[in-house]
């Protein structure tokens, strides 16, 4: 699935907190990525489908060096990554192996992948930096994946920190974090996820002005009128 520009551009608009709590008000609760913190301060917010890649454990006979040229390999994976998404890949939380380096990272940029999404780690951090791919993970680490995990296949339903992740589920990912839009919620996160980020920033103001909380945040009948008498 690709996503139109005026969808891109109105997710871009959203926090992924303000995300959170519309998904919240239809009974969703669990949709952000434990883990998944952004490897570098001050990234713009980034959207895109879901590309998933799941590892398991390690096992010796597989997680080898020579697993990299498998059909069934990372390298593969990369270059069936369409240009936009952002891939999001199952790493269990192992925080000692680090999933993708930075040639990976490289290709990964070379072919417009928007950002890589894990509940584990990266490794070769300054040269992962270099190539400019925005990354949200749980930290670095030198080894390589197969000390500690086994690749085993993409573009399949993964579990990223504690979240259930379908291809071409939406990824909107910013300092607070990465989460997802399920697809069938995604209409309803662009008409009421606007609103929200307006009625918020409409009450910070009104505490920038000395209002206390009660009535106002949540409102009651008298707050929600003077709101909606501010926006005629």
């Amino acid at each position: 699935m690709s996503l139109s520009p005026e969808v891109v551009a109105t997710l871009s608009k959203i926090s992924t907190a303000t995300i959170t709590t519309v998904l919240l008000k239809k009974g969703l609760r669990n949709v952000w990525m434990r883990g998944a913190k952004p490897l570098r301060p001050g990234m713009p917010r980034l959207v895109g489908p879901a590309f998933t890649l799941r590892f398991v454990p390690a096992r010796e006979d597989l997680a080898t060096p020579e697993s990299w040229s498998s059909p069934i390999s990372t390298r593969t994976a990369i270059e069936a990554m369409p240009a936009g998404c952002i891939a999001v890949v199952d790493a269990m939380g192992i925080t000692d192996a680090g999933i993708f380096g930075d040639i990976l990272c490289a290709r990964m940029q070379k072919r417009g992948v928007a950002a890589l999404v894990t509940d584990g780690v990266v490794r070769d951090i300054e040269g992962v930096l270099g190539t400019n791919l925005p990354v949200w993970c749980d930290g670095f680490a030198a080894p390589a994946s197969v000390t500690g995990l086994t690749f085993v296949g993409w573009g399949e339903p993964i579990g990223c920190g504690g979240v259930a992740i379908f291809p071409d589920d939406v990824i909107v990912a910013d300092q607070d974090g990465a989460v997802v839009i399920p697809k069938a919620f995604l209409d309803h996160v662009l008409a009421e996820g606007e609103e929200q980020e307006r009625m918020e920033a409409w009450i910070v103001n009104e505490v920038n002005n000395g209002a206390s909380l009660p009535g106002l945040y949540p409102m009651n009948a008298e707050t929600k009128a003077r709101y909606a008498a501010s926006k005629k």
